[in-house]
């Protein structure tokens, strides 16, 4: 149990590292990247969530 909550948060540091990451590089671009790239991630969450609502 405990090597899989090991595992585990490896894998949950990983994405929060990377996240961050993206997230400077968007600062980097500018704010209507972030403003598009906003958007694009709010259309895809309706759209997952619309697909398994029916």
């Amino acid at each position: 149990m405990k090597k899989l909550l090991a595992v585990i948060s490896i894998f949950f540091m990983t994405f929060a590292v990377s996240g961050c990451e993206f997230i400077g590089d968007i600062f980097k671009a500018g704010i209507w990247v972030g403003i598009i790239v906003v958007i694009a991630v709010i259309a895809v969450i309706a759209f997952v969530v619309r697909l398994f609502s029916k």
